[in-house]
């Protein structure tokens, strides 16, 4: 089993939520960390809490800025000399009907959550083929596993970046780079508060599902135990983890369980 303490690591989404825990977990295992997201300020707070705030490098990144991350992946290189890990992990969710919404949304959703993370991860490629040693970690979702209602945009971007890791796992195993996708289930986040709703606009309110999920900080946790021992997938959730096996094995079963469970 590798070991992650020391190494640099590169977090997308880092301000707040997984990132954040990640980030505080992270650097009390001593990491070069290098922590992006579009709120330079909350970047910077982060930072402050970490243990070792001179190992923290900040760089704000905009997901859907796709023509700045060659600049953007120079520069993160240089702040530690490599990068031995990329953590994509910045996203947003959505909490609306198909039949509302609005095809802005789901261009929205496909440009951050599959587009953005695919680039990012293209520009920093060829520095792990370099260095013939690299790890991709992608915070997909449950959702990338299977569906459930008003998250139909959410879960179309999910799927397609398991499409997409499961192909860069392939072709680049010769040059020892390592792929994860980790899938969460409820975890407590604001991924429900920022979400989008039909017209675009942010839903700004929780969920009860969301707020009774995994505590962050537990999450992060096991998210770098299954990073340490390269797991290909880890589903991390609570009692909505039976879901992947209900897909692979009753899916008509699936489909009854999640109508009835009338989560948002």
């Amino acid at each position: 089993m590798a070991q992650i303490e020391n190494k640099t690591v590169w977090i997308t989404g880092a301000s707040s939520g997984i990132g954040e825990a990640l980030a505080y977990l992270l650097g009390q295992k001593n990491c070069n960390l290098i922590l992006s997201s579009r709120k330079e300020s909350s970047l910077q707070a982060v930072k402050e809490k970490c243990k070792y705030p001179d190992k923290v490098f900040i760089l704000p990144l905009e997901l859907g800025a796709y023509d700045s991350f060659e600049q953007k992946t120079k520069v993160a290189v240089s702040a530690f000399g490599s990068i031995d890990l990329l953590i994509n992990n910045a996203g947003i969710s959505q909490r609306s009907l198909i039949i509302n919404t609005d095809f802005s949304v789901y261009r929205k959703l496909i440009d951050i959550d599959y587009l953005g993370t695919v680039a990012l991860t293209k520009a920093l490629l060829p520095h792990f083929i370099d260095r013939k040693n690299g790890h991709f970690v992608t915070v997909s979702s449950l959702m990338g596993k299977f569906g459930s209602p008003y998250r139909s945009g959410y879960c179309g971007a999910k799927h397609a970046l398991h499409g997409f890791f499961d192909v860069l796992r392939m072709e680049h195993a010769k040059d020892g780079i390592l792929v994860t996708i980790i899938c969460p289930g409820f975890v407590q986040t604001n991924v429900a508060k920022n979400a989008l709703t039909a017209d675009g606009s942010i839903q700004d309110k929780d969920d009860v599902a969301t707020k009774n999920g995994i505590p962050v900080s537990l999450f992060a946790k096991k998210m770098v135990k299954a990073i340490e021992k390269e797991k290909y997938e880890a589903y991390i959730a609570g009692r909505e983890l039976i879901g992947i096996y209900l897909k692979r094995f009753f899916p008509r079963l699936l489909h009854k369980v999640v109508l009835r469970s009338r989560v948002r």
